[in-house]
């Protein structure tokens, strides 16, 4: 049965490369290392700079105290790799082929639709299309109507509907804003929060903590922040971020939504080179994925909490990216997140690290949790989930559940905190 489907999926493969011209990592290696000083930071920073090398940080250049992680190309593993010893950097391959998990992830993917008949019978520990993951987000509204409502706020630039789940049991309430795929390669992120989503359905009224949470507040969870990029990294390039907007004036498209948003945008941390993997876009705002979040939260007008889902580094992240001035209310986010990764830790063991994006990172402008703090939003995260760089943004389908058993954790206590403190 195995071999069948194997064989199964290298017909599938060959056809699908042919009509989609899929873009394939074949001898693509991933490479992690560390750097002993400044010298050796600036030298592989250059390696950036040599577009024709086509190199994709996975963890981007930026301390000497955390590790880089870095994509190569086949054709040029050995020019990198050489490039590494020549100058005294240790590395070790932490992926050595690709496409191999790419095909694996593949394969476990197909038939995921099969007898997808509500929100019961869908498939938690699989990757979705997009086709079946709005399919369950109606199904959920449907299923829940007293509970749920799916909102449209906004279209992305190739026409594909934004949705918003609304869990509420009033009206005129403070929320909570929970949303992902914001980087259309960060499959675990959109999985973890459809599951966090049917969780919340099947634990009001049974679980105290949530029925209460629910009982003064309203959730909203965006859970396709990105579809257009989520759409293209499944058809034609596993690895794509970034939106799928053009700009006239250059052959490159896409902007990263995540350096987008009004929080020092254009500054450290992004770029303004459209072929870049963080290019900021055009203006604030540009993208219509980012503008739609934008308006509903102002317009809206009582967020509380601003929740984002990303992967993967198992990090804890609040304010600010942009500047190492520390918000107002710094100690309480790092106390709550001490205490969001201890009831996170407490399922698995899994150990996550958290702080300031800058201290945690570097500099990062134009992100989401900067923009919705300076919006008055008290409790801003983003969360990295698994895994540590093992598979990178390839985790395995079988780690969807265990990850989103355990984010939920911490979530609730994010939540439940700031539910605590309504007047």
């Amino acid at each position: 049965m195995v071999e069948e489907m194997r064989a199964l999926w290298l017909f599938h493969s060959i056809f699908f490369v042919v009509a989609h011209s899929q873009v394939t990592f074949v001898g693509h290696q991933v490479l992690r290392f560390r750097i002993n000083s400044q010298e050796q930071l600036a030298m592989v920073k250059s390696l950036a700079e040599l577009d024709y090398l086509k190199l994709d940080f996975w963890k981007e250049p930026v301390s000497i105290s955390l590790p880089i992680e870095l994509r190569v190309p086949r054709k040029h593993v050995r020019t990198v790799k050489s490039f590494l010893e020549s100058n005294g950097i240790i590395y070790s391959v932490m992926i050595k082929n690709l496409q191999s998990l790419v095909d694996e992830q593949h394969v476990s993917t197909l038939g995921s639709d099969q007898g997808q008949n509500g929100t019961n019978s869908f498939n938690y520990r699989s990757y979705h299309t997009l086709k079946e993951i709005f399919r369950w987000l109606k199904d959920l509204a449907a299923e829940n109507p007293q509970l749920v409502r799916r909102i449209r706020i906004g279209i992305s630039s190739q026409r594909r509907a934004l949705h918003v789940l609304k869990f509420s049991t009033g009206r005129n309430r403070p929320a909570i804003w929970i949303d992902s795929g914001i980087h259309g390669r960060e499959w675990i992120a959109p999985a973890v929060a459809i599951w966090i989503a049917k969780k919340i359905t099947t634990d009001y009224g049974i679980d105290p903590s949530i029925t209460s949470l629910l009982n003064k507040m309203d959730i909203f969870m965006e859970i396709m922040a990105n579809p257009d990029g989520y759409v293209y990294s499944r058809t034609t390039n596993r690895m794509w971020r970034k939106t799928m907007s053009t700009s006239p004036g250059t052959h490159c498209f896409g902007v990263d939504a995540n350096r987008n948003f009004d929080a020092n945008f254009g500054g450290n941390g992004s770029s303004k080179a459209p072929c870049a993997e963080s290019y900021c876009g055009p203006h604030v705002h540009s993208e219509p994925e980012v503008k739609a979040i934008v308006n509903f939260i102002k317009n809206h007008g009582n967020f509380m909490v601003f929740i984002t889902l990303h992967s993967y580094l198992q990090r804890l992240l609040y304010p600010y990216g942009y500047t190492h001035v520390p918000p107002e209310n710094f100690e309480e986010l790092a106390t709550l997140a001490g205490e969001a990764i201890e009831a996170l830790t407490s399922l698995y063991g899994t150990q996550y690290t958290h702080g300031s994006i800058v201290q945690a990172i570097d500099q990062s402008s134009g992100n989401s949790i900067d923009w919705s703090y300076n919006q008055g939003i008290k409790y801003a995260y983003a969360f990295e989930l698994r895994d540590e760089g093992q598979y990178g943004f390839m985790l395995p389908p079988n780690q969807i559940i265990p990850t989103a058993e355990e984010t939920w954790l911490a979530i609730k206590k994010i939540m439940e905190h700031a539910s605590d403190r309504l007047p």
